[in-house]
């Protein structure tokens, strides 16, 4: 796992094998649960919703939810320039992670993993214009209804440092109770709360 942790900065042996390993991974295991998820999803649909689970963003704000940042072995360049927060470099480490995974305890376990990071992220899909996330739909929805916008409250955050759940309830004028969600990180879980909203107003039902 330290090797996962060692940028190219620091070492001349560091993780961007094990960044690629688990690049195809983690591509593999989100191509797999999309599969079975949406079984009338048409290819160009399922390749745009796999971007969205593993681009740099996503696994970016995943690291960040595990501190995975204070973590990483960088040399003093990078340490010097805040590289510990960039998003490039905790992309790769989480990649790399899985590709760590992998190696140590296998194929099952790697998927596993992946599946639960990524679960909060999954429940904000939709076959729906999947180039638009959840709290942009809700809120386009009810602009095009001259309605006021969601308000978004975290109201718990459980669990250490390195695996923080966040709750997060969201209120709109059109619905008597708030929609919640719970993710990683406040964004995933106000996706979660926003993805739950247009459920409850019958905009998607989340599996066309």
């Amino acid at each position: 796992m330290v090797l996962a942790l060692t940028h190219r900065s620091f070492a001349g042996r560091n993780n961007e094998r094990l960044e690629f390993l688990g690049d195809a991974i983690l591509n593999f295991v989100a191509g797999e649960a999309l599969f079975d998820r949406f079984p009338l999803a048409r290819e160009g649909q399922l390749s745009r919703l796999r971007a969205r689970l593993v681009k740099g963003e996503t696994l970016a704000v995943l690291a960040r939810g595990f501190e995975l940042g204070e973590y990483l072995r960088l040399g003093s360049g990078e340490l010097k320039s805040g590289g510990f927060r960039r998003e490039s470099i905790l992309a790769d480490a989480l990649e790399a992670l899985i590709g760590a995974i992998y190696l140590d305890a296998g194929m099952e376990a790697a998927r596993d993993r992946v599946l639960a990071w990524l679960a909060s992220e999954f429940e904000t899909l939709t076959l729906v214009d999947t180039n638009k996330d959840p709290k942009t739909r809700l809120q386009e929805f009810l602009q095009s209804r001259a309605c006021e916008l969601p308000r978004y409250e975290v109201v718990d955050i459980q669990g250490e440092p390195h695996c923080r759940i966040f709750f997060v309830e969201c209120e709109i004028a059109l619905l008597n109770e708030k929609s919640r969600g719970q993710g990683v990180s406040r964004r995933i879980a106000e996706q979660v709360a926003a993805a739950a909203a247009l459920i409850a107003l019958g905009v998607e039902n989340g599996h066309e």
